[in-house]
């Protein structure tokens, strides 16, 4: 399988010097492993500005200078219908589908270069996953472009139910969803665990001083994202226990369950300025993250990095 990516991956690179030598206005586009970086920070970018709408607006939820918390979803449609909103949506959706595809570099084609030890291969599992929920919002995005949003806050929940109640009709079907949300309560778990493990600032190339005072923001960040997770995470649990769709919700209404709990505001402003880090730090990972496109799509005269 690895012999099989490589050769395509070469044939590829070889695929593209060969136009450049040919065609005069091929040569003025740069080379594929450049346009692969630029792809790979303006998607980090999209990412910073989609965290820190999230964040910014469960914050301003939680001083009742808004309405309910939102989740990302949420976030977006609450974005489309400003002025210039589907410009916004154009633009998100174009940096959502940019970051897909470096996730894709770094999951198949391992563009990290994590290897394929068991560290290695769980790590490109989860950039695959994380992959797969920004090809969800990037699709949101364009849908947003395309047309006005749903006027029924309701709908999520309702899709989350209509989903929750075809698994239940699967055989085992109860306990699929609890392993769905036993899932959900993982990838939570493991943000927070990933928060005090992860050196962030082994992709930095930035002055060791700077390193330090950025990666606070990415621990910060991540621990919120992972409590943002644990809420639903429970009520799946709940509901494929209780064999009962109505406890199943959507992201951001669970974030208004939390706000409804004895200091829940508290919590929530806690998650809500953690999305701000996380967006502040994919920011600077947008400007000094290490990009290295997997060494066969770069040309053999150039140095690897």
């Amino acid at each position: 399988m690895q012999n099989a990516l490589a050769s395509f991956r070469s044939r590829l690179a070889s695929l593209g010097e060969t136009g450049r030598k040919r065609s005069p206005l091929l040569r003025r586009v740069p080379p594929l492993h450049e346009l692969l970086e630029l792809a790979a920070r303006v998607g980090y970018g999209a990412r910073g500005f989609v965290y820190l709408s999230v964040g910014l607006l469960v914050l301003f939820a939680t001083l009742n200078m808004i309405g309910d918390a939102v989740g990302v979803r949420g976030a977006l449609e609450w974005l489309s219908q400003r002025p210039l909103g589907r410009v916004w949506m154009l633009l998100v959706g174009l940096g959502l589908s940019a970051f897909v595809l470096w996730r894709l570099l770094q999951s198949v084609f391992d563009a990290d270069h994590e290897g394929t030890s068991r560290d290695g291969l769980m790590t490109r599992m989860g950039q695959l996953f994380s992959g797969l929920s920004y090809a969800g919002l990037s699709f949101a995005a364009f849908s947003l472009f395309a047309g006005p949003p749903a006027n029924d806050p309701s709908e999520g929940v309702a899709q989350s139910r209509e989903r929750a109640a075809m698994l239940l009709d699967l055989p085992f079907g109860r306990w699929l969803l609890i392993a769905a949300g036993l899932t959900i309560f993982g990838i939570g778990v493991g943000n927070v665990v990933k928060a005090w493990r992860e050196d962030f600032s082994e992709y930095l190339h930035c002055s060791p001083k700077m390193c330090r005072r950025v990666t606070p923001l990415a621990r910060i960040g991540h621990v919120a994202r992972g409590l943002a997770y644990l809420p639903l995470a429970g009520l799946v649990v709940q509901a494929g226990w209780r064999v009962r769709t109505a406890e199943v919700t959507s992201f951001g209404a669970a974030l208004e369950r939390v706000e409804q709990q004895t200091a829940g505001n508290w919590i929530l402003g806690f998650i809500a300025l953690g999305f701000v880090a996380f967006g502040a730090f994919s920011f600077v990972e947008a400007r000094f993250r290490r990009i290295r496109p997997p060494r066969d799509l770069k040309h053999p005269s150039l140095p690897l990095g």
